[in-house]
């Protein structure tokens, strides 16, 4: 059986932004907060929303594996974007490619999917009401989503 072998053509300023947003996203999964963050609190949901005391016992079981795989998954995402080169400013629109091979994608689909669930928490984004087109911020939300959204498409054709 041959391996699934994925291109990603990005810019590359695309793929330093996604570098930057990656290493922010393991930082924050390999950190243990003082207090309850959202965005965490997001990643790792209650299983049990109707009994507090069985949602934080199950919590206290899986949140660490959880954050484990997570930032198992970070880390095959920035081993795959530090092939690219940093490259001079006048360069930086150039397009480059990052190769996501075997089951890196599934790793690439759910680190993305996590940062944007990451960012929808900072950005207060809990319905489709929420997304303020005007607002800048949420342009990087939106471009995650894009690329989220062909990685899928290229999933779905491998």
């Amino acid at each position: 059986m041959t391996e699934r072998l994925v291109i990603l053509t990005l810019t590359r300023i695309e793929a330093a932004h996604l570098r930057d947003l990656v290493r922010q996203f393991a930082t924050l999964v390999e950190s243990t907060p003082t207090a309850a963050d959202p965005a965490l609190e997001r990643l790792t949901p209650d299983a049990y929303p109707d009994d507090p005391d069985a949602a934080d016992d199950f919590r206290s079981v899986t949140r660490g594996d959880l954050l484990g795989r997570r930032s198992q998954d970070a880390a095959t995402v920035l081993r795959d974007l530090s092939a690219i080169e940093e490259a001079p400013l006048e360069d930086a629109l150039s397009p480059v490619d990052v190769s996501i091979a075997g089951d890196a994608l599934e790793a690439w689909l759910r680190t993305l999917a996590a940062v944007r669930l990451v960012l929808a928490s900072r950005l207060g984004i809990e319905s489709a009401e929420d997304h303020d087109d005007e607002d800048p911020r949420f342009a990087l939300y939106d471009w995650l989503g894009y690329r989220l959204d062909g990685l899928l498409q290229a999933a779905d054709g491998a």
